[in-house]
């Protein structure tokens, strides 16, 4: 089962991002901060970094990707960027004149069609089993439009 860590202060994102995810059969790690995620990240690596721009700093997500680069044993996990930050009164803050090792960004809020798209882009389908699980879960819900 391919593993995501979705890296938010915001609690309410990452249950979102965890039912979503889930449903279509991913397991989710989440952690509230890049000190937490790295961590985490160092014991058990994810295939798949859903990472936060703005946590406990403005920028702490992008010190956490460069962080995630300069590891050796997560530099290949790709990073999906997902913040609101441009559009928020520290757009000015964010560094466009520098590369920032990222494999995508995503702006918030963000759609749930757009968040399974992109990480269909990264990671391999679920087993079919696990999938067929999720469809079967979402259509006795009666929700068709996630």
């Amino acid at each position: 089962m391919p593993k995501i860590s979705v890296v938010d202060d915001d609690p309410d994102f990452v249950l979102l991002c965890r039912a979503i995810l889930e449903a279509e059969g991913h397991e989710v790690v989440a952690a509230a901060d890049g000190d937490e995620a790295l961590k985490v990240m160092r014991q058990d690596k994810p295939d798949l970094v859903l990472l936060d721009v703005m946590m406990s700093t403005t920028l702490e997500g992008v010190v956490v990707s460069k962080e995630i680069e300069a590891d050796p044993e997560l530099r290949n996990v790709p990073v999906v960027m997902i913040s609101s930050i441009a559009t928020s009164e520290y757009a000015a803050e964010f560094p466009d004149d520098e590369g920032i090792p990222i494999a995508v960004w995503i702006p918030k809020p963000i759609q749930p069609a757009v968040l399974l798209k992109t990480v269909r882009r990264f990671l391999p389908p679920p087993p079919p089993a696990i999938a067929k699980e999720a469809v079967v879960e979402r259509e006795e819900a009666g929700d068709d439009d996630w």
